[in-house]
């Protein structure tokens, strides 16, 4: 399978598409904002007007899109990617979507005699950039089979949990502890900050101690510089947020620490910090303490 399409551009569609076209791939691309395929087409690619032109000739169509509507409209819309599809084709959706969207998906895919998976990612624009991106995979086995090679120069490990939307299951669960370890650094750094404690001196010892965290080490540099650049938005963290505690309802399985973190998002992003950095939740944080850690 020679032939890509990708749509999607964002911080990290177009980091992969990047990664595909140095993997030597033929790959189309599509964007609701057509610059940002100019990059893209530089190194190589070629721009499709509509999400069905983009899929015409592909083997394998990939999309990263920013939550559950604009699966709907790329997808079911007009010109979206099931109205040009047909059997053979495989497609691959590495968005942040609810469970139901990739079995959704899925049954109408099968309608038109193509496969699907559903592919979320762990990550962000660094590892999307290195193709380093942690991905977990729903579907069926042979049809993962089938793909992998496409996913390994995005990836440095690849996940087959299970049938369809076991990906996007395993997506929710990896970003509630991600969203609780953020909060539970927010928390820690402002009580330190209250109790006199130098924020840098908590960093050191955060940074060795048994509990230590990958999340500890860079979100608690970015905290100390008053760093919110966003590689992943605060307001999408809250739609993480919000699929999280509607994929728990459904479940009827309790989540009493991530239905506390949802409301601490909520506070920072109706604060106005919804376009920094996922980190910028512990604004809300500092506002009801009185203090700020730097």
């Amino acid at each position: 399978m020679k032939r890509i399409a990708y749509l999607g551009l964002g911080i990290m569609g177009s980091r992969m598409a990047a990664n595909l076209l140095k993997a030597g791939y033929d790959v189309t691309v599509w964007n609701r904002n057509p610059e940002s395929c100019k990059p893209l087409v530089e190194q190589g690619a070629t721009q499709a007007q509509t999400p069905a032109k983009a899929v015409e000739n592909a083997e394998a169509i990939v999309y990263c899109l920013a939550n559950d509507n604009a699966v709907e409209e790329v997808v079911f819309g007009q010109d979206g990617i099931l109205s040009n599809v047909r059997s053979g084709q495989i497609g691959i959706d590495m968005s942040t979507v609810h469970p139901d969207t990739s079995r959704r998906q899925a049954a109408a895919y099968a309608e038109k005699q193509v496969e699907f998976l559903d592919a979320p990612v762990f990550g962000s624009k660094n590892e999307s950039a290195a193709g380093g991106l942690w991905i977990v995979v729903g579907g069926k086995r042979d049809v993962f089979e089938q793909v992998k090679p496409i996913l390994e120069p995005l990836s440095e490990t690849i996940h087959y949990l299970g049938d369809t939307g076991k990906g996007t299951s395993m997506k929710l669960i990896g970003n509630s502890i991600v969203a609780t370890q953020i909060q539970a650094l927010g928390e820690a750094m402002v009580l330190a900050t209250k109790a006199g404690l130098n924020p840098k001196d908590v960093l050191d010892v955060l940074h060795v101690v048994d509990f230590r965290s990958p999340i500890f080490d860079g979100m608690g540099k970015m905290l100390v510089e008053r760093n919110f650049t966003p590689s992943f938005a605060l307001k999408h963290m809250l739609k993480d947020a919000n699929l999280i505690a509607r994929f728990a309802q459904d479940l009827n399985s309790p989540t009493p620490a991530a239905a506390i973190v949802r409301e601490t998002i909520k506070a920072a992003v109706n604060q106005g910090w919804g376009e920094e950095n996922a980190s910028a939740l512990i604004k809300a944080l500092e506002l009801e303490a009185a203090v700020t850690v730097q």
